[in-house]
């Protein structure tokens, strides 16, 4: 992620703003994008405009990005002070529409930092890494190997290590594999490192055949647990990462080319030395693994300075064959923006004008202007913050065939107590959300949701240790445990597990 990715959207959004009403001297809901404001935020369908919902109770400062956590709370960063975080968590009858903010354990000193790699982890914890700036830095960079883990039981942040001779982290790609160890590029080099979640300790990884470094590069988690990524530097090229062999192989052309010429022509300082200086490759979009097996990859602009149509290519994971997709509409693009895996099996793609776009497989629609930056949430709605926060609730829905299925869970259970559920797709069928490079927020891991048949009281029981963060694990059986709140309702209740916002058939199980 570069500054410099949002030149051209800010003047494309302020003009498609005036249609509701102007982009002057308003603030905006999405960082990076002027002119998007609650009282421009809207959905066009059909020739008709209806409103998104904007959340009852405002957080107390604007947010810059947010993370689901494994009780079905957000975890929210500051976006004037990047040291602050806060929690949102829906009301009584979970709806995200009429939740409350508290307050968040703040990271330890001298870490501030924006467009790190992040992801919630397979013990319920959530990391972040590196960052591209950080509030304590003094260069046009502010590339940090700083990294930290938060426990949302204890609402403590830990300070962790960095890969051994990683002096920088910066923006980088990461993924959590299968097995639930934390895969991280280094930005400035093809080196990789996996972080074990249980001891905190990083791990280097072979790097052997990676033909590029890191830099502005996404990583999607394939069902097989490989990870492929499209270069950015050596684009149109594509690669597949495999942990077990700790190997790159090429993956072939995406045919077209998905990435946007850098604009610098001369590197830019990140350290103290005359050496720290980086020179930008360009941008790419976002890639969403879909229900059908295929990767969904978008561009940035193809021309100079943000100009130039987006376009996409589409990866088969059942031949290994890429194929051209469709250009996006009105010339728009997707560098250094967000894609959102809805229920209904489309690709939400936050075009870099502001505009949303759903891809169906074969051609777009349009759903209006993008209100901040999302998060999917176990409703299936898409939850978009800034200085306002507003809901953004699809159309459709999914197919049966994709929702988790309950195998088996005590039919009893006690306030307070952990149960280990069983079943089959409890991770859905993608991590579900993309960036262009870093900002990670994959919901790639079950929640469990516990409703009173008497007072329709809704409760999410905090998952962990899930068996598996892989993706699309079709029969396998899978499991994972959770924390009954000791705050639950007694009585006849119904449960289901949730992933990627599709929620399994419920069971009846008793509150005692």
């Amino acid at each position: 992620m570069l500054r410099f990715s949002r030149t051209s959207a800010l003047a494309l959004l302020c003009v498609s703003a005036v249609l509701f009403g102007g982009c002057a001297g308003q603030r905006s809901l999405l960082p990076g994008y002027p002119g998007v404001t609650s009282q421009n935020a809207g959905v066009m369908q059909a020739g008709k405009f209806t409103q998104f919902q904007k959340i009852k109770n405002q957080p107390p400062t604007g947010i810059l990005i947010t993370f689901l956590m494994t009780d079905g709370s957000v975890l929210a960063q500051s976006s004037s002070n990047w040291r602050q975080w806060y929690r949102y968590r829906p009301d009584s009858s979970g709806s995200y529409a009429n939740g409350s903010w508290s307050n968040a354990a703040s990271l330890p000193a001298g870490y501030a930092p924006d467009a790190f790699a992040a992801a919630t982890q397979i013990d319920g914890r959530f990391i972040i890494s590196g960052g591209e700036y950080n509030s304590y830095g003094s260069f046009t960079l502010q590339l940090t190997n700083l990294g930290a883990v938060y426990d949302p039981v204890a609402d403590t942040w830990t300070a962790i290590g960095h890969p051994h001779r990683w002096h920088w982290i910066g923006d980088s790609p990461s993924s959590v594999l299968p097995d639930g160890r934390y895969l991280l590029g280094d930005k400035l080099h093809p080196w990789d490192a996996a972080l074990n979640p249980k001891t905190l300790k990083w791990t280097e990884m072979h790097d052997v055949g990676k033909s590029d470094f890191n830099a502005e590069e996404g990583w999607t988690l394939l069902p097989n647990g490989t990870v492929l990524t499209a270069d950015v530097k050596n684009a149109p090229n594509s690669e597949i990462y495999d942990p077990s062999k700790q190997t790159w192989t090429s993956a072939g052309s995406t045919i077209v080319d998905l990435h946007s010429p850098s604009p610098y022509k001369s590197c830019l300082q990140y350290g103290p030395k005359s050496k720290d200086c980086y020179l930008p490759p360009g941008e790419i979009g976002p890639a969403i693994l879909r229900p059908d097996g295929t990767v969904f990859y978008t561009g940035s602009a193809s021309g100079k300075y943000g100009s130039g149509v987006g376009h996409t290519a589409i990866y088969n994971t059942s031949n290994g064959k890429w194929s051209v997709g469709p250009d996006f509409p009105n010339g728009d693009s997707a560098g250094d923006s967000w894609g959102v895996l809805l229920p209904n099996g489309n690709a939400l793609i936050f075009g870099s004008s502001g505009m949303m776009y759903e891809f169906n497989g074969s051609t777009w629609s349009q759903d209006g202007y993008a209100s901040g930056s999302p998060l999917l949430l176990p409703t299936g709605q898409v939850l978009m913050v800034g200085y306002s926060v507003v809901l953004f609730t699809p159309t459709g829905s999914p197919k049966s065939s994709w929702a988790p299925a309950i195998a088996s869970v005590s039919s009893r259970l006690t306030p307070g107590k952990t149960y280990k559920i069983t079943g089959t797709q409890f991770n859905g069928l993608s991590q579900a959300m993309s960036f262009g490079d870093e900002y990670q927020n994959p919901t790639n891991y079950p929640l469990v949701r516990i409703t009173n048949n008497s007072t329709k009281h809704v409760f999410y029981a905090r998952t962990h240790d899930h068996s598996t963060m892989g993706v699309a694990t079709g029969s396998q059986s899978v499991s994972t445990n959770f924390d009954v709140p000791k705050t639950i309702d007694k009585g006849k209740s119904t449960l289901v597990v949730v992933a990627n916002g599709i929620a399994s058939k419920p069971v009846n199980v008793t509150i005692k």
